[in-house]
């Protein structure tokens, strides 16, 4: 019994850990409509440089996705810790766009070494018997994280001083208490391996999870992807189209997809896998419908629902892709195929809103929306017809 509470002690506290470093990575949310006032660029520019934090995450997850399975969790999540540091202190320091690519780049390497690490650290720290709630705990503190960024940087923007530097220095005291915590914490590879012995790894999965993985993928990628379009251009489409100058109330807006995701998460141990993931793909098909009455007739209430039904969906099936992955991969591979499933999720988080970007200059930015809704609604459309015909549960 008391091994069981010190395991989901250190469970938590290594998931307050994950949640403070995914914070910095959505902390400029509100924030760009400022930025772009004071270094005058498009949207398109906001867009790219939203995108760069995904190519960061892509980048290093390709890279070094599997560099924790050898040298263990705890050094690979203090080096992340360094970088997320360092992208706060471009934020502070920054006196131009230079300033705010790099910014966003170090934002995407920290992210990219914490998504699987981070999330394999949490089930390992957990007792046994507890992988499950594991799960939720670590994909809980990724959105929930993500989801906190924009909102401390809007109340912060809104209703305090230094609008462009004090979210990023309370971000920078969170990462220096988090490197106390994770320096507490104990590691959970038992052999490591010297990082010498590492090897950049190529997208590839072991036989078993190859088709599990394909359904996971699709749900992962546009669920990503209306995250990412919600993240970089709502606050934009709420100044211009809505007259919502508010930074608190643009956050909010964004952090309650991501805490929506959270309470789609939860609701995975009661439907279970098998069914979260079709009906993950339900969600977040009703969450582009919602988020394209939004932008054909202008309302905040179809926004916000938008943002709760398709955070929703995106929880479900997220959390039922992370579950279903975890469960078939074999232990020591458990990482980089985790990571593989992320790099994934990051291309659409990145591909389809740079795309969103280009379309905003010859059409505007509803219809460049609409353009990408519809994009979206066909692939959550084909996944959903292959979950129907092969059933995760009859694969996993």
């Amino acid at each position: 019994m008391v091994g069981d509470r010190r395991g989901w002690r250190q469970c938590v506290l290594s998931g307050a850990v994950f949640a403070v470093c995914m914070v910095g990575t959505t902390l400029p949310t509100p924030l760009y409509g400022l930025y772009q006032e004071k270094f005058g660029f498009s949207e398109l520019t906001v867009t790219v440089v939203y995108a760069v934090y995904a190519f960061g995450v892509i980048g290093v997850l390709l890279l070094a996705g599997n560099v924790s399975d050898a040298v263990g969790r705890r050094p690979v999540l203090l080096v992340g810790l360094g970088f997320a540091a360092a992208s706060a202190v471009c934020f502070l320091c920054a006196t131009g766009l230079a300033w705010l690519y790099a910014g966003r780049l170090l934002s995407g390497v920290s992210a990219g070494l914490f998504t699987g690490a981070a999330t394999v650290y949490v089930m390992e720290l957990a007792p046994e018997g507890g992988t499950s709630r594991a799960t939720f705990v670590a994909t809980a503190a990724n959105m929930g994280g993500l989801g906190c960024g924009p909102l401390l940087a809007g109340v912060l923007a809104q209703y305090a001083v230094a609008p462009l530097y004090l979210p990023f220095a309370v971000h920078l005291a969170l990462v220096t208490a988090s490197v106390a915590v994770l320096l507490w914490l104990p590691e959970t590879v038992d052999e490591a391996r010297p990082l010498s012995t590492v090897r950049p790894q190529r997208p590839a999965l072991p036989p078993q999870v190859r088709a599990v993985f394909a359904p996971a993928a699709i749900a992962s990628f546009v669920g990503f992807a209306l995250f990412g379009v919600f993240t970089s251009v709502s606050p934009a489409f709420l100044e211009q189209s809505l007259d919502v100058d508010n930074h608190a109330l643009s956050g909010l807006v964004v952090a309650l997809a991501f805490f929506s995701s959270t309470a789609g998460q939860l609701a995975v141990g009661r439907v279970g896998t098998e069914r979260s993931l079709p009906l993950g793909c339900a969600g977040l098909f009703a969450g582009l419908a919602l988020l394209a009455g939004a932008l054909r007739w202008d309302l905040l209430s179809l926004v916000v629902l938008s943002a709760v039904v398709g955070g929703c969906g995106q929880g479900l099936a997220f959390r039922g892709a992370l579950s279903a992955v975890a469960q078939v991969s074999p232990a020591d591979r458990r990482a980089s195929v985790i990571s593989t499933l992320f790099v994934v999720a990051y291309t659409g988080i990145s591909v389809p809103v740079i795309g969103v970007g280009v379309l905003t200059g010859p059409i505007g930015l509803e219809d460049a929306g609409l353009v990408f809704i519809a994009c979206m609604a066909v692939l959550v459309s084909i996944a959903a017809v292959y979950l129907r015909r092969r059933p995760v549960g009859a694969r996993a």
